[in-house]
């Protein structure tokens, strides 16, 4: 019956973590420093566009470390 709990418990935080992922791509575009700090990358061409937002995933990395270390102290 244990692992019927584990399994169940690990469905919620994934449901919680997808709707939190779901509403950052739905508001991704009017939160205006998301995608837009200093030492995210953005080269434009002629023909060409590269735009790789480094510090912003960074920042989003720490946040979801943070919240899985919350989430695994209980």
């Amino acid at each position: 019956m244990g692992d019927l709990s584990i399994l169940g418990k690990t469905f919620i935080v994934l449901g919680i973590i997808l709707i939190v992922i779901g509403g950052l791509f739905t508001m991704g575009g009017k939160i205006p420093f998301l995608g837009k700090l200093p030492g995210d990358i953005a080269i434009q061409k002629k023909n060409v566009s590269f735009y790789f937002p480094i510090t912003t995933c960074i920042i989003i990395s720490i946040i979801f470390s943070l919240i899985m270390w919350l989430l695994r102290r209980k």
